[in-house]
């Protein structure tokens, strides 16, 4: 069962289960998902799973974001829905990476590529959200490579 297969699964165990939270999130990550495919044109073929998780780490950034606003406007019970969507969408989500496995990959770029100096942050980044996509959250992966430059 593909990913999108899997989601489609879960929005009906959700609706029969009266899950409103779970069904709505789904719903809304079903639909994030249609409109990536109108916007690549593959409409027909539909997206690889590994589109199909950009969209979903697009989703998590989104709600990560809207915690941290809710908190900051005084809003606990908005953060606390978004909250409640983020740990649905991580499901779906491939196991996320410790800090001293990122280190460890962000390590081995600089070495491979004899970088030393903080001016190559964006070369070494590049290379280090490239193997870690999807495994690891790009502002751990920004704060190791900084701590590893310095």
């Amino acid at each position: 069962m593909n990913l999108k297969e899997k989601i489609n699964s879960d929005i009906k165990d959700a609706m029969r289960s009266g899950d409103t939270v779970r069904r709505d999130t789904l719903r809304f990550l079903d639909s994030a998902i249609k409109n990536t495919e109108i916007e690549k044109k593959k409409k027909e073929t539909g997206l690889s799973d590994e589109e199909i998780l950009e969209v979903i780490t697009r989703s998590v950034k989104q709600r990560n974001d809207s915690i941290q606003q809710y908190i900051n406007g005084g809003r606990p019970e908005l953060a606390d829905k978004e909250k409640a969507e983020l740990e649905i969408l991580k499901e779906f989500m491939p196991e996320q990476l410790s800090e001293n496995e990122i280190r460890k990959v962000v390590k081995e770029i600089i070495s491979d590529t004899g970088t030393v100096s903080a001016s190559d942050m964006g070369k070494i980044m590049g290379q280090a959200m490239g193997k870690l996509k999807g495994k690891a959250d790009g502002n751990i992966v920004k704060k190791i490579v900084g701590e590893e430059l310095q």
